[in-house]
């Protein structure tokens, strides 16, 4: 065995180094098939994830569950069976699964603590599902004043488009714990239209005109409530109120196209429509 003093004083053993550098290329080529093969590893597993998903998909589907719940349970399958596949590579390079596994136990209060946020969102995507406040395809109102409608309920967020096509995401975690508005939950909606007319007109007659008007709309409900009313005598006006009830799928189109024919019934009936408007009267001195 032959040795060398180094400038420090310390002794190396020239024949361990001469064994490492004999080695090396043999533990090099070993580490990479290693590398290789959890590359391949991996781009299987990850195959193998697709397919699984795939088929709980359409099972699901074929059992007509939810598509909230479709949606939710294949997220939450993809990232499980990912974090098994990492596991399982990183078995093969000696990570102990039992030692990392103890670690994230002890360590488990410290985590739960910095991922309670996205605990708290999953939490809330969970009872989204179970108690089913709305589903994708409905238009709600959540109570921090975002509105759309639903087309995707993940584990921490849900995804809404606006009318003027925007995605708005929501952290489960506030839908699940403030109020919120579910417009599409029932099947009819109900209209409610201010109409003023002036005070020299004819109420009989406005009145007849625009129930005339709503029993000649197609998309009123007309077996259900409809009416018109005098709701407030206002400064320059008598406000009447229309109402009726339509199918929560017509109920936007309906009313604009109610609001426009109202203007073109009373102009053909000679009923005006006041302004505000502000008369002065000038006292002349004596």
């Amino acid at each position: 065995m032959t040795e060398i003093e180094t400038i420090t004083g310390e002794t190396v053993d020239v024949g361990l180094i001469q064994s490492f550098i004999q080695e090396l290329p043999e533990k090099a080529l070993r580490f990479g098939v290693r590398v290789l093969l959890a590359l391949l590893v991996f781009v299987i597993g990850a195959q193998l994830i697709k397919l699984v998903c795939r088929i709980l998909k359409k099972s699901m589907q074929r059992g007509n569950a939810d598509v909230g719940v479709i949606q939710f349970l294949g997220s939450f399958v993809r990232i499980t069976l990912y974090v098994i596949l990492v596991f399982f590579i990183a078995s093969g390079f000696g990570l102990d699964a039992a030692s990392v596994v103890a670690l994230l136990g002890s360590a488990g209060v410290a985590i739960g603590l910095a991922i309670q946020g996205s605990l708290s969102n999953f939490a809330g995507g969970v009872l989204i599902l179970l108690l089913k406040p709305f589903k994708v395809g409905d238009y709600i109102v959540a109570g921090n004043g975002n509105e759309g409608t639903v087309i995707e309920i993940q584990i921490f967020y849900t995804k809404l488009t606006t009318a003027d096509n925007r995605l708005v995401v929501i952290p489960n975690g506030e839908l699940s714990n403030s109020s919120m508005v579910n417009a599409s939950a029932m099947p009819t909606r109900r209209i409610d239209i201010p109409v003023g007319i002036s005070y020299e007109a004819d109420i009989r007659k406005a009145r007849e005109v625009l129930m005339k008007l709503l029993e000649q709309e197609d998309k009123v409900l007309q077996d259900m409530d409809k009416r018109i009313f005098v709701d407030s005598l206002g400064d320059s006006a008598v406000l009447l109120g229309v109402r009726c009830h339509v199918e929560s799928a017509d109920f936007w189109e309906t009313k604009w196209r109610l609001t426009e024919n109202i203007k073109y019934a009373l102009d053909d009936a000679d009923i005006s429509i006041p302004y505000n408007q502000l008369d002065v009267h000038v006292k002349e001195n004596s």
